[in-house]
């Protein structure tokens, strides 16, 4: 799957089955469904996890937070768009 192609689900009801957890939390978050997406994501425990919980808080407004969660992926808090993290993120998922 090309991130073009993710991007083109969103306009469905429902996410992918085939993709991973990390990529629905995306999915949901695109569709504008923060609650589903922080409920999928905080039952994960990796990196990459961390990364979109960081991005989620980042979007929420609550820098305390996401800096914590920055931290626990091993990354800083970017000086980019929500849109463009967002992207950064779903492309480097479905690139592994």
């Amino acid at each position: 799957m090309t991130i073009q192609q993710f991007r083109k689900t969103i306009t469905e009801s429902s996410p992918p089955s085939s993709v991973s957890g990390h990529l629905k939390a995306l999915w949901y978050d695109a569709k504008d469904d923060w609650e589903q997406s922080h409920t999928i994501i905080q039952d994960i425990e990796d990196a990459d996890a961390a990364w979109i919980h960081a991005y989620l808080h980042r979007k929420e407004g609550d820098t305390g937070n996401a800096d914590y969660w920055y931290r626990r992926a091993g990354k800083k808090r970017p000086a980019i768009t929500l849109e463009e993290e967002w992207e950064n993120i779903a492309a480097s998922l479905i690139h592994q």
